[in-house]
């Protein structure tokens, strides 16, 4: 497979990595300085692209890549607002789209036990939902991608919620989701259920960019050939 790799941080070093691992080639690294690689024969060349860049560059990028006849595989944030436009690309134009907030295969298992806890709290209103968030101090949006899809998981399955703030709240119909950037975290996500008698929580911790990195490659190896708008319960068979 060739891969052309779009953000070339500590993010894309590591999906390099893991890609040549697996006995693929990256044929071309586009970062902020090089921009120009879009148009070089390096990328034309490219079977599918890997996107890990930030929500003021994300969907340009895609764009580029589509223009090209690329699909793309992504995990930058940010930029969720645009993605009825990325939806509507792949589903009237034919593009190829994989898109998660996380590429944790934990995480992703995170997300499945966090919508059947969700469902299972609906009924125990003595129980109030907090959440928490902490990553490295490079990291531009907040709260994070994933802890917004874990919040939205909740609130679609949490009928006294109807909304979610990224601060500490007493509000009973919200969930406070208090953001923390920190030194080099690559990421801690919990979800709280509290109550005046005892308390449940959920918690994942990366170690490791090397487990997101991962989850990226498989994820190319999984779209490679598919049509349409793809996710890892996809690839996962949630």
């Amino acid at each position: 497979m060739k891969i052309a790799l779009i953000g070339y941080g500590k993010m894309g070093h590591e999906i390099e990595r893991i890609a040549l691992e697996r006995g693929h080639e990256v044929v071309c690294t586009i970062d902020i300085d090089t921009q120009h690689l879009f148009e070089s024969e390096a990328f034309k060349s490219a079977d599918i692209a890997i996107e890990f860049t930030g929500p003021s560059t994300a969907f340009a990028n895609y764009q580029k890549c589509f223009a090209a006849g690329l699909p793309v595989v992504s995990g930058s944030t940010g930029w969720l607002e645009r993605m009825p436009e990325i939806r509507q690309a792949c589903e009237q134009d034919g593009q190829t789209f994989f898109y998660a907030s996380n590429y944790s295969l934990g995480m992703n298992l995170f997300f499945a036990l966090n919508k059947y806890l969700a469902e299972k709290m609906n009924a125990f209103g003595q129980y109030d939902i907090k959440m928490k968030e902490i990553h490295h101090t490079q990291k531009l949006d907040a709260p994070s991608g994933t802890a917004i899809t874990i919040a939205e998981d909740i609130l679609a399955r949490i009928d006294r919620k109807d909304k979610w703030v990224n601060e500490a709240t007493d509000e009973a119909s919200t969930i406070g989701i208090v953001s923390e950037r920190i030194g080099a975290e690559p990421g801690y996500h919990e979800v709280v259920y509290d109550s005046p008698v005892d308390t449940i929580s959920i918690s994942h911790n990366v170690k490791s960019r090397s487990c997101l990195a991962y989850g990226a490659v498989l994820a190319a190896e999984f779209t490679l050939g598919k049509k349409g708008f793809l996710g890892m319960s996809d690839m996962l068979g949630f």
